[in-house]
């Protein structure tokens, strides 16, 4: 047991929200949560992350120590480049580095599937997720585009995608735990044709009905996907829940798009889809 450990999880943006049928879809972006976890002799696990709620972290490590049996305790701490709360998939993000950390300190591996379902799992134990985001959390993990049954916890697709990104990311935040489900489930026929969408790899075309649709379920605006349609992205959505956005632009228009975005006001990130999945490695000094 090395006792120390660090790991880099990816951020990620949606394809198809998961809350109305179960099935979503995710790409990886190049925005990151770096992770350290340090085990000592204490009885428990603690989070060292001022400001923020750490109960997802430390549930992260506590659950993979209980999966090699190791009677320990210590310290986790997180940073991040990924806003949260604003559908960027900050927790999903979070659970990954953390568990990696988990991993790297104990000096043991697991398959990226297994670690990604373990951090699932805390997500549900920490009450921050509706479906469980097993959609964000394996394109946190993986990197790619996914496609996954949320509720077998059931990887269908993973490829890689070539493209920019772009952000817009507003001061509001909306956590997910507030979503209407109820709301969102009533779009359920339409989420089954976007999850087809998916599968078949109209990507562009899947996220845009995909925000348009959950823009109406959530009452929140749709002004950000036309601006960035009409500016030339090949598609748009609202990223999880909200309040960001997420548009894939080429490199002829991605400035266009940037444009019209920042009249909008917030902030907007230029990124790209990041295909290498989440490490061991990390930037954490």
């Amino acid at each position: 047991m090395k006792r120390r450990g660090t790991a880099t999880a990816l951020g990620a943006a949606t394809i198809l929200n998961a809350v109305a049928n179960w099935k979503g879809s995710a790409f990886g972006v190049d925005l990151k949560t770096s992770a350290e976890v340090v085990l000592d002799d204490s009885p428990q696990v603690k989070g060292d992350v001022p400001g923020i709620d750490d109960r997802l972290i430390v549930r992260s490590v506590e659950r993979v120590l209980q999966r090699f049996g190791v009677d320990a305790g210590g310290i986790v701490r997180t940073e991040s480049e990924i806003p949260l709360a604003r559908g960027l998939k900050s927790s999903s993000s979070a659970a990954n580095a953390a568990v990696l950390a988990t991993l790297d300190a104990l000096d043991e591996e697991l398959d990226p599937l297994e670690a990604t379902r373990i951090g699932v799992a805390a997500a549900k134990d920490a009450g921050v997720t509706i479906t469980g985001a097993f959609d964000d959390a394996t394109a946190s993990m993986l990197g790619g585009v996914v496609v996954t049954d949320n509720r077998e916890m059931e990887l269908l697709k993973r490829e890689e995608l070539k493209s920019w990104v772009l952000l817009l990311v507003p001061e509001e935040k909306i956590f997910s735990k507030d979503t209407d489900v109820r709301r969102s489930r009533l779009i359920a026929p339409i989420a089954d044709l976007i999850f087809d969408l998916a599968l078949a790899g109209d990507y562009a075309r899947a996220m845009t009905i995909n925000g348009l649709v959950y823009c109406s379920a959530l009452r929140l605006s749709s002004e950000p996907i036309f601006a960035a349609l009409n500016s030339g992205a090949r598609g748009a959505s609202l990223s999880g829940t909200g309040p960001a956005y997420a548009a894939l632009a080429d490199d002829e228009n991605i400035d266009e798009v940037e444009a019209a975005w920042l009249k909008l006001g917030g902030r907007v990130i230029r990124t790209k889809v990041e295909n290498r999945g989440s490490s061991k490695a990390s930037r954490w000094r």
